[in-house]
C-alpha cells in the first residue's frame, strides 16, 4: 500500500541543487504515435486494417500479414500481470538516482504483451492491472501498469509522480486572480493539495469580485503582476522565481472583433501584449529558474500551463484578432516546451472552447464554465497530459481540424 505523501522538508540552501537527468529519449518516428496519444491522455496501439492484428512495439508493417495499412486505435489497457522485477542497479543516470525501480510484464486483453513501469500497489504476478500511456520526463510516451482498482493514496506513489505534475504540496503561480477562471483555478489547486499559491493581481486598486475571498485563504498570497509591464514581471520573477514549482499562465485579453469591424490596431496590439508578449516576458523571467530546479527532489519545478484557445488552431473570424494572438502564443509555447524539456519541466497547453464569460456573451452554448476549465487544468497536472481540449466545442473542432483543416477554415468563415 502506498504511503501518503508528506510535506517536504525545507531545502538546505548550502547544498548544491541537483542537475536534471532525463530517461532515454530515443524513439523511431513511427513510435511517436504512442507519444502523441499519451500527450492527450490516451493509450493507443497500432491495429492492422487488413487482418485486424493489434501489435506492439510499433513498426512500419504488420507483424502478421506485412500490411502497411496500420492505424493507431485506443485500447482499454486491461490485462494480466505476468511477471514482476525490481531494478537494484542501472547504468542510466536517471534511473540510478531513483532505484529501486519496479517493472512488470503484462499480457493485455487485446493479445499483446508489453513491458511497463509498475505502480507500487500492483499485486504479485497473476493480478489484474490496467496499462496507461503516459509521458516521461523526456516528453516521450511510456507505459505504466496501474492497479485494476483504486487504492488509498494511489497518486502518491513515487514512480507515478515521476510521470505526473501533481500539485500536491507544490508551490504554484496563477498569473491572474481577477477573473472567474483564475479564482476557480485557485480553489481547484487548493482541493488538490497545493502548498502555496501566488495569485497575480494587476490593477490592485480595482476591487474585482472574489478577490477579498481569495485574500482570506491561508494557501493564497496575492502579488502584483501585470504581464504588459516588463519591470513588474521582472521584479516578481526575481522575488519568487526560485521557489515556483508550477506556473499557470491564465492571464489573457479578449476582444470579439475581426479586421474590418474596427479601425486601428490598438485593441489587437493590447491582445498581443498580454496573450503573446506577456507569455514571452514571463518565460524569460521564470524559465531559467524552473530549468535549474528540474531535479530538486520532491519540490522540483515540474510544469508550465498555458491557457490558450481552440481558436489558436484555426482562426474564428468574429474573434479574429484574439484568435491570431492565441495562435502566436501557441507557437511560442511550442518553443518554450522545447527549451523546458531538457530539465524535465512539462509545458501543458490548454485549448478550451468558448468560455462562459462576458466576452463570449453572443456565442451560443455549449460553453465551458470556469469550474470545468479549472478542473480540466488540475486533472491535466495530475495525469501529466501535455495538450488539453476542455468542452464539447473544443473536442468537435479538434476532430474537424485533424480531419480536414481547410474544410474547418471554410466552415468557420461561413
Amino acid at each position: 500500500m502506498t504511503s501518503p505523501l508528506t510535506r517536504p522538508r525545507r531545502k538546505n540552501p548550502v547544498l548544491r541543487t541537483r542537475l536534471p537527468n532525463l530517461p532515454p529519449g530515443g524513439r523511431s518516428r513511427v513510435a511517436l504515435g504512442l507519444t502523441a496519444a499519451a500527450a492527450l491522455g490516451r493509450f493507443e496501439l497500432q491495429c492492422c486494417r487488413d487482418c485486424g492484428k493489434v501489435q506492439y512495439p510499433p513498426s512500419e508493417a504488420c507483424q502478421v500479414c506485412l500490411s502497411e495499412r496500420l492505424q493507431w486505435r485506443e485500447q482499454s489497457g486491461a490485462g494480466e500481470l505476468l511477471a514482476v522485477t525490481e531494478l537494484a542497479h542501472s547504468n542510466d543516470l536517471f534511473f540510478r538516482e531513483r532505484l529501486p525501480w519496479r517493472l512488470g510484464m503484462v499480457r493485455l486483453d487485446c493479445a499483446v504483451t508489453v513491458v511497463a513501469h509498475l505502480h507500487g500497489d500492483c499485486a504479485a504476478a497473476g493480478a489484474r492491472v490496467r496499462v496507461e500511456a503516459v509521458l516521461d520526463r523526456s516528453g516521450q510516451g511510456v507505459l505504466i501498469a496501474m492497479p485494476d482498482k483504486e487504492t488509498a493514496h494511489m497518486a502518491d506513489d513515487p514512480q507515478l509522480r515521476e510521470f505526473t505534475c501533481d500539485p500536491k504540496y507544490r508551490k504554484v503561480l496563477v498569473t491572474d486572480g481577477r477573473t472567474a477562471v483564475g479564482q476557480a483555478i485557485v480553489h481547484s489547486l487548493i482541493r488538490a493539495g497545493a502548498d502555496l499559491i501566488w495569485v497575480g493581481q494587476s490593477e490592485p486598486w480595482k476591487q474585482f469580485p472574489g478577490i477579498e475571498a481569495l485574500r482570506t485563504l491561508p494557501q493564497v498570497s496575492l502579488v502584483p503582476l501585470d504581464l504588459s509591464d516588463s519591470e513588474a514581471v521582472s521584479e516578481l520573477c526575481a522575488e519568487i522565481g526560485g521557489r515556483v514549482d508550477i506556473v499557470i499562465n491564465n492571464a489573457e485579453l479578449h476582444r470579439p472583433f475581426g479586421i474590418a469591424a474596427r479601425a486601428g490596431i490598438e485593441a489587437a496590439r493590447a491582445e498581443m501584449d498580454i496573450n503573446y508578449f506577456g507569455l514571452l516576458r514571463l518565460a524569460q523571467g521564470l524559465g531559467p529558474a524552473l530549468r535549474a530546479r528540474g531535479a530538486d527532489g520532491q519540490s522540483s519545478a515540474v510544469a508550465w500551463v498555458n491557457l490558450l484557445s481552440i481558436y489558436a488552431l484555426s482562426n474564428y473570424p468574429p474573434h479574429g484578432t484574439f484568435s491570431a494572438s492565441k495562435a502566436a502564443a501557441l507557437s511560442l509555447a511550442q518553443c518554450l516546451r522545447a527549451e523546458m524539456r531538457p530539465a524535465g519541466v512539462r509545458v501543458i497547453n490548454v485549448f478550451p472552447g468558448p468560455i462562459d464569460d462576458e466576452w463570449n456573451q453572443t456565442v451560443l452554448p455549449p460553453k465551458v464554465s470556469a469550474a470545468a476549465l479549472a478542473t480540466a487544468i488540475t486533472r491535466a497536472l495530475q495525469q501529466g497530459i501535455e495538450d488539453v481540449f476542455p468542452g464539447d466545442v473544443a473536442q468537435e473542432w479538434l476532430a474537424r481540424w485533424r480531419d480536414n483543416p481547410k474544410a474547418l477554415e471554410r466552415e468557420l468563415a461561413g
